[in-house]
């Protein structure tokens, strides 16, 4: 039983992060926003390099605000399992630093990338797609958020032109 609640907890807070992540922020900020395209998606993708050029503060944030999805409910993960808790922070973070390995020209092994594909969790192949293009593959940690994140977009999207 502790094994199930450590996995659990630990699915859930990424499962959620990922969510409020890519709904709140993520996609938002990339219809309203401009940060999150200059560091993410510009010509000089490297986030430290672009904040300490800028010297810009809100480059910081922009970080910032795209993590703490991830960490609003730790608090309550803790509460149920602190070693799942701890669990979501290493593999959230594990999983960034790998799906940015694109960048050395990194392949996927094609077990892991079937697995991936199985399971619903982006590959560095598949963010690197939307390093390249950010109007698609959505969804950080998972694949599924994509569709719904692209509806979102065009919503916002359509907001934003009416109103602005």
């Amino acid at each position: 039983m502790l094994i199930i609640k450590i996995v659990l907890v630990a699915w859930l807070l990424l499962l959620i992060g990922d969510f409020l992540s890519t709904f709140l922020y993520h996609v938002p900020e990339h219809v309203f926003g401009k940060f999150h395209g200059i560091v993410h998606h510009g010509k000089n993708r490297s986030f430290i390099h672009y904040a300490v050029l800028t010297k810009n503060p809100l480059v910081l944030l922009d970080g910032f605000l795209g993590a703490l999805p991830y960490f609003i409910f730790l608090p309550l993960g803790w509460q149920i399992s602190p070693a799942g808790t701890i669990l979501s922070i290493i593999l959230g973070e594990l999983h960034v630093i790998w799906r940015h390995v694109s960048a050395i020209n990194w392949q996927t092994p094609k077990a892991i990338s079937w697995l991936c594909q199985l399971l619903f969790i982006t590959t560095p192949e598949i963010h690197w797609l939307h390093h390249k293009n950010a109007n698609v593959a959505y969804g950080d940690i998972f694949t599924f958020y994509d569709r719904p994140a692209q509806k979102w977009k065009q919503f916002l999207t359509h907001i934003k032109v009416s109103y602005w």
